[in-house]
């Protein structure tokens, strides 16, 4: 999302950046835990997929400008093990997610747009996730989507991980859409998204591994959603760390908790657990912080962890924080 400004909202996200200390790598080795992205080459970690193939792994890209690349970082020591090159697709115009499908295909939206409807179309990349982590360049599918009721900004692509249908949530400040996409992706023509359900504000999302709960987050908060059918059920608040460019998020591959992550050099990627689901229920973020922080307010390696009204009270004294110093500043 290369349009981030530093006016009042952008420096609230600084604020709370800086309120909330970075993760420690993990030093036993243990996957699936906070971690940091260590590579200079990643600076807009903009999606998050957790790999079924290769545990521990995340795969995550750049936002824009950068080129037709995904990275395999290892969440036991953050350095990247491995940087896919797409070829047989066009040049990228700005790539916001990627999510996992149930076939094994990694699947990479290049679906952004800053101009909010300039862009009579966007791309889906499609390419299987490798058997072996290296460096190597592999062949993918490219995909033309449009929406039934015209073009819009979006950065959240969802595949469902038992339908293996995607979909998308568009971001407006208003208030966006959640859009379902056909039963089956073709290539050589038009891929038209329609709109299935309406969702707030929307930087990133993900389906749980059994596809019953849908999360979406926010650049300060997160809402689950229970998935039926192709459709949302009632949404309910899910916990969420506070960080700077809040960009990504994706359930581990047990689905035992949720990895947040987010902008920028050296960017953190932090684990949220999962409340246990009793009988049929099942496990959603909403009660249980990481195990280091339950009670706490504080995730693992002591990130804050807070729900949606703390979130936004925070935010509110951000920003009157800003617009009070601005002020000042003014009248000298």
């Amino acid at each position: 999302m290369r349009s981030y400004r530093l006016t009042a909202f952008g420096a609230a996200a600084v604020l709370l950046s800086l309120s909330a200390a970075g993760p420690a790598l993990a030093d036993d080795g243990e996957a699936d835990r906070s971690f940091t992205i260590e590579d200079p080459r990643i600076t807009e970690s903009s999606g998050l997929a957790a790999s079924r193939a290769h545990p521990g792994i995340y795969w995550t890209h750049n936002d824009s400008d950068d080129g037709p690349y995904v990275f395999a970082v290892d969440s036991r020591t953050g350095k990247t093990v491995a940087r896919i090159t797409m070829k047989g697709v066009g040049a990228p115009r700005d790539v916001e997610a990627i999510s996992l499908g149930p076939d094994g295909n990694l699947y990479v939206g290049d679906i952004g747009d800053n101009l909010n409807g300039s862009w009579n179309h966007v791309w889906i990349y499609r390419f299987p996730e490798p058997k072996e982590l290296r460096d190597a360049t592999v062949r993918a599918t490219q995909f033309d989507v449009k929406y039934a009721d015209g073009p819009r900004n979006a950065e959240a692509m969802m595949v469902h991980p038992e339908t293996g249908r995607v979909y998308i949530a568009s971001k407006n400040e208003d208030g966006g859409g959640l859009y379902e996409g056909p039963a089956k992706l073709t290539a050589g023509g038009d891929n038209v998204f329609r709109r299935v359900g309406e969702v707030p504000w929307v930087t990133d999302g993900a389906f749980s591994p059994d596809g019953k709960e849908l999360v979406l987050r926010s650049y300060f908060s997160a809402r689950g959603y229970p998935f039926a059918k192709g459709r949302l059920g009632k949404d309910y608040p899910v916990e969420a760390p506070l960080l700077g460019q809040a960009e990504s998020v994706t359930y581990t591959a047990d689905g035992s908790a949720l990895m947040y992550g987010s902008e920028g050099e050296q960017s953190d990627v932090v684990r949220v657990d999962l409340k246990n689901g009793g009988g049929d229920e099942p496990a959603r973020a909403g009660g249980t912080p990481s195990s280091a922080g339950a009670g706490s307010g504080t995730g693992e390696d002591g990130v804050p962890v807070k729900g949606t009204t703390l979130t936004g009270g925070i935010v509110l004294a951000s920003l009157a924080l800003v617009l009070f110093v601005s002020t000042r500043r003014r009248k000298r």
